[in-house]
């Protein structure tokens, strides 16, 4: 059975069962506790916990997911993946472990045709009931064992929803390992379908439990999450070894083989083997997650990518792929699963340009990583020891991205070993550190979700009327104060508001928050200084009490800055018709990957693979402003998400969506899923002004621009810099670029001449000094406190006296100047004191500890600088002392 076959069959069991059909929610999840989308689940999250009301009491999805946590595991095992689809069923408060459990073995034993005998259970250590449900299946009660919470009680890894869990795995037979149960054998009794039992809550604060996170309650409805691996049942169903071999993954395998020259030797264990499934898989992965919106940083989910895709071609390498490799490997990824997955066909484009330029940094990453390791590997090797530091690996990793089994084999290859216990250490100790700072912002942000949800149990939505009203009259529900409710607040105080009935608009789709005042009837005045929202469709208003005392449960009267409101829909408008126009000039793929609008001002991020010339960019700006001129209707309607796709409506993946969306249309040239605030008609939006685009990483660009009076404001500030200049020059503006070029030709022409002059003088001062050389055993020196020289006319000088000196021996200058306050020497040597070890930088460390500085330079030549003027004579004459001992040694 394909794995499009395995989709349908899953997909058309629950259907029929009274489940909606769900779409994947993107691998950039809508929760601040997560990093990337790690099961079915967590779009539905909001449900579990009783924040919203499920709009279905039953749904079924396929969903992405990525688990770097398995990382080192790929290729080691035959079921271990760092991207997967997985297939789940999921209940809201409506069946449970009975009817859950029926289902699962029979789409697995009638619709999937898996051999009853070859299925075995894991329970939960004290769930009997979910034993007695089994068994009235058929399940013989051998075949059925009960382990522990590390196995068999879920959780996200961060606190939620959670709660007892059956595991149904498959016997893949004793090729694949001892018997025994799944207790014994991961790899022969191979897990496929995880019945979690939802009911439990885990808490924030540290303490006993799975992940630190303890259970600190109960769900309000008992419900069901499940997940089904796509990729190990289709190894089962299509009699493969490996996750790699299936047909999900077998055409990626097939062109890893093509390029390497060589075949996939199976599961044999060997490091090939691994080498293999781990270029496959992870193209896989950087495929999707490039596609739904990440990109290569040294941080976050960018990290993550990043250390995929070097992952990847370091691999690629060990199996002799010594060229670029991903694009290759990753079209054929796209070409494979595109059908399924329309977004990977649809961002192309940029996951070509994204893949292209990280392995050329990469690339550049290990040439430099090289030339340091070559350097540390020569430093060691003339320190007489035989082991490279543990300390070099670790900073050849952390700081420069080379990875550490690089570093082993060029030690090996030198003849020395690594210190890999010290390496791990401090690896170790990063990694703790980072986890302890990401535990104290999960648990902080997790404690201010538990505060909101309790105010959202007990007062419900935000009632948001924005879209048509800029005031409205409302009622304070909540102040909070350092996260927790307060009984009142005073005048000064910085607190957080909750009202039932809003005109504020909360920061979303890029959009700024809004900002105004509240007033209560006894005089009491807050300022709006922000609006947020805490959870789905839940306002949090930021403000400060100007006068009187706010309290829980007074009326007030809401108002929004509607000129800064006004500006705000300006920069948005202005936003979707540079969206459009991107498009139209670059090509379809300049897609949004990010924005601001705020008043007078938008800052977007699209995709594109190269700077764009000035010329074309100043054509865009223009092509922005001629079509909002011809003042186009700005129409706002709603639809259902799959009306408004089929009408042409751009979504951007990131963002949340409901069933029922919100469209923009600006004239013919713009239709965009969007819940932001917008002008009526284009010429309310004013002039565009962009200011200029910029590189924020590999194939994405950002444009920043003006809107309405800022554009205007700033092209006035512009007019009036060019009069004064115009009148500096003593020109006419349209004469001004004709008379500065002639004034610059002639500055330059000036420079040139006194720089000429400035060199002659140094080649005079150069053979003077050279003439008063020093004469000693081993060779000569100069030695010279000169005047009035910058630290570049410092080392000029110094090089051009050591040109004039003899090169048949070993030859060496010290200078000293004074200037500023400051102290400055340097140090110049020959070849000769080169090839005998002698460093620059060495004969300037002791004067420049006098001097109150430090020195530094590779190379011939070396500075030192400080501030200890009184002592420059005494520091020459240690300069002068090392550089005389070096000649003689």
């Amino acid at each position: 059975m394909r794995s499009a076959d395995i989709r349908k069959t899953f997909f058309d069991y629950f259907t029929s069962r009274g489940h909606t059909r769900v779409p994947s929610s993107p691998l950039v999840p809508d929760d601040p506790t997560l990093l990337l989308a790690n099961a079915g689940m967590n779009q539905f999250k909001p449900y579990f916990l009783g924040e919203v009301r499920p709009p279905y009491p039953r749904a079924v999805s396929v969903q992405k997911c990525a688990r770097t946590s398995d990382i080192d595991n790929v290729g080691r095992t035959t079921r271990h993946a760092t991207f997967f689809e997985m297939l789940g069923n999921f209940s809201f408060g409506d069946y449970f472990k009975a009817d859950v459990i029926r289902y699962a073995w029979e789409l697995l034993t009638e619709h999937y045709r898996l051999d009853p005998d070859k299925l075995w259970i894991t329970v939960y250590q004290d769930d009997d009931e979910a034993i007695d449900l089994w068994r009235q299946v058929g399940v013989a009660a051998e075949r059925i064992q009960r382990l522990g919470m590390d196995d068999n009680f879920w959780s996200m890894g961060v606190p939620g929803p959670c709660g007892p869990c059956s595991e149904i795995c498959y016997d893949r037979g004793p090729a694949f390992g001892p018997a025994g149960g799944p207790e014994a054998n991961g790899e022969r009794y191979l897990e496929i379908w995880n019945l979690v039992f939802m009911q439990n809550l885990r808490g924030d604060s540290v303490g006993a439990g799975k992940g630190d996170f303890p259970i600190v309650g109960e769900l309000p409805n008992k419900s069901i999450d499940t997940g089904l691996g796509l990729d190990r049942l289709a190894a089962i169903l299509q009699g493969v070894d490996t996750v790699c071999e299936t047909d999900l993954l077998a055409p990626t395998l097939a062109t890893v083989e093509r390029l390497a020259g060589r075949r996939f030797p199976g599961r044999n264990g060997s490091e090939e083997a691994v080498s293999f499934q781990v270029v496959t898989e992870h193209a896989r992965s950087t495929a999707f997650l490039i596609a739904d919106g990440v990109l290569p940083s040294n941080e976050g989910r960018g990290y993550v990518l990043r250390r995929l895709m070097r992952r990847a071609i370091r691999h690629a390498r060990s199996i002799g792929i010594d060229r670029p490799v991903l694009v290759e490997i990753v079209a054929s990824v796209i070409d494979n699963l595109g059908d399924a997955w329309p977004e990977l066909r649809s961002q192309r484009e940029l996951i070509t340009a994204v893949v292209t330029r990280e392995e050329e940094t990469f690339g550049a990453t290990l040439r430099q990583g090289t030339r340091l390791l070559d350097a540390a590997i020569t430093r060691t090797h003339t320190s007489g020891v035989t082991q490279l530091a543990g300390e070099t690996a670790f900073e050849l990793h952390d700081t420069y991205g080379f990875p550490i089994e690089l570093t082993l084999e060029a030690a090996h290859t030198a003849g020395l070993t690594v210190d890999q216990d010290r390496y791990a250490a401090l690896l170790e100790e990063q990694r703790r550190r980072a986890k302890k700072s990401g535990k104290a912002q999960t648990a902080t942000a997790m404690r201010r979700q538990d505060t909101y949800r309790a105010i959202l149990a007990e007062h419900g939505r935000t009632s948001f009327v924005g879209y048509t009203d800029t005031t409205a009259d409302t009622q304070l529900l909540v102040l909070l104060a350092d996260g927790g409710p307060v009984a009142a607040a005073t005048e000064g105080q910085q607190i957080e508001i909750v009202i039932g009935r809003s005109p504020f608009y909360a920061e979303s789709g890029g959009q700024v928050g809004d900002t105004g005042t509240l007033s209560t009837s006894d005089d009491t005045t807050i300022e709006v200084t922000d609006t947020r929202y805490g959870l789905d469709g839940f306002q949090v208003l930021t403000g400060r009490i100007l006068t009187g005392e706010a309290r829980p449960g007074q009326a007030a009267h809401a108002v929004v800055d509607a000129p800064r409101r006004a500006a705000v829909a300006r920069s948005h408008s202005a936003t979707h018709v540079l969206h459009a126009m991107l498009r139209r000039s670059l090509g379809d793929h300049a897609r949004q990957q990010g924005s601001l609008v705020a008043p007078g001002r938008l800052r977007f991020d699209f995709a594109h693979f190269a700077p764009i010339d000035p010329s074309q960019l100043h054509t865009i700006n223009a092509l922005v402003n001629d079509y909002l001129l011809d003042d186009p209707d700005v129409r706002i309607w709603q639809a259902t998400r799959a009306e408004a796709e089929a009408a042409g409506a751009t979504a951007f993946f990131g963002d949340k969506y409901g069933d029922q969306v919100r469209i923009v249309d600006i004239g013919d040239a713009s239709r965009e899923l969007c819940g932001g605030t917008h002008v009526g008609h284009g010429t309310q939006t004013g002039p565009v002004r962009i200011l200029g685009e910029s590189s924020i990483g590999a194939g994405l660009r950002r444009i920043e621009a003006l809107t309405g009076h800022d554009a205007l404001t700033h092209a006035d500030h512009e007019h009036r810099l060019l009069e004064e200049v115009t009148q500096l020059l003593g020109t006419h503006t349209d004469d001004l670029i004709t008379t500065l070029t002639k004034r610059l030709t002639a500055l330059t022409d000036a420079e040139r001449t006194l720089a000429d002059n400035r060199q002659r003088e140094l080649d005079t001062m150069a053979a003077e000094l050279a003439g008063r050389r020093r004469n000693l055993d081993g060779g000569v020196l100069v030695s010279a406190r000169v005047a009035d020289l910058t630290v570049t006319e410092l080392r000029t000088l110094a090089a051009a006296i050591l040109h004039r000196l003899p090169t048949d021996n070993a030859a060496g200058v010290v200078l000293a100047t004074t200037g500023d306050g400051k102290v400055q020497l340097t140090a110049a040597i020959s070849n000769r004191l080169r090839d005998r070890g002698t460093q620059a930088r060495e004969l300037l460390v002791e004067a420049a500890v006098t001097i109150g500085g430090g020195a530094g330079g590779a190379g011939p030549i070396a500075s030192a600088g400080g501030r200890k003027t009184e002592m420059l004579d005494t520091a020459l004459a240690q300069a002068e002392t090392a550089l005389a001992a070096a000649i003689n040694r």
